[in-house]
C-alpha cells in the first residue's frame, strides 16, 4: 500500500436502529475530525432553545469515542436524559490511487471494503422502554459539593 494514496472514503448509508423515532429528530453524525465544541453547540441549541425532545448521536470507526464523549457531556449539562445505545458494524468503501502511474499514463485504482464498528445513541427527555437492550436511565440528581470537597475522601492525615 506504500505506492497508493487514499482518494476517498464513503460510508454506506444505513437507517437508524431506532424504528419509532418521530420525524424531524436531529441526527448528529460525528466524524473523526469533528470538533466537540461545534457538535455540542449545535446539539445543545436544538435541545435547549428549539425544544427538541430527542437527539441521536452516531459515529463509526475512530469517531466512536468522540461520539460517546459528546453524549456524556450532554447528559451532564442537561440532566434527566434517557439513553438508548445500539452498537453495530458499518461498511466503509475506500478508494485508493497508485502514486506512480503506469507507463500508459493512467493511475491504477484499488477499492477496499471495510467493516468498522459503529455506535448510535438516542438521548430522550421522554421515558424510553427500560426493557430494551442498551437502555440507561437518567442519572439521579447529585447533591451540591463544596469546592475542594470530594465525596468519600478524607483529608485527615494528609500533609499540606
Amino acid at each position: 500500500m506504500e505506492n497508493f494514496r487514499k482518494v476517498s472514503t464513503l460510508e454506506e448509508e444505513s437507517p437508524l436502529p431506532f424504528p419509532e423515532l418521530p420525524p424531524g429528530v436531529v441526527e448528529m453524525k460525528v466524524k473523526e475530525g469533528s470538533k466537540i465544541r461545534n457538535l455540542m453547540g449545535f446539539a445543545m441549541a436544538h435541545m435547549e432553545h428549539r425544544g427538541s425532545r430527542q437527539i441521536v448521536f452516531s459515529g463509526c470507526g475512530r469517531a466512536v469515542t468522540k461520539t460517546i464523549t459528546c453524549v456524556e457531556i450532554m447528559k451532564r449539562k442537561l440532566g434527566g436524559l434517557h439513553q438508548l445505545t445500539k452498537v453495530r458494524y458499518q461498511m466503509l468503501r475506500e478508494v485508493w490511487e497508485s502514486s506512480e502511474p503506469a507507463p500508459g499514463g493512467t493511475p491504477h485504482h484499488l477499492t477496499v471494503h471495510k467493516n468498522v464498528p459503529s455506535i448510535c445513541i438516542l438521548l430522550s427527555r421522554d421515558p424510553l422502554d427500560p426493557n430494551q437492550m442498551g437502555y440507561q436511565p437518567p442519572e439521579p440528581a447529585r447533591s451540591p459539593v463544596a469546592v475542594g470537597e470530594v465525596p468519600g475522601c478524607s483529608t485527615k492525615g494528609l500533609k499540606r
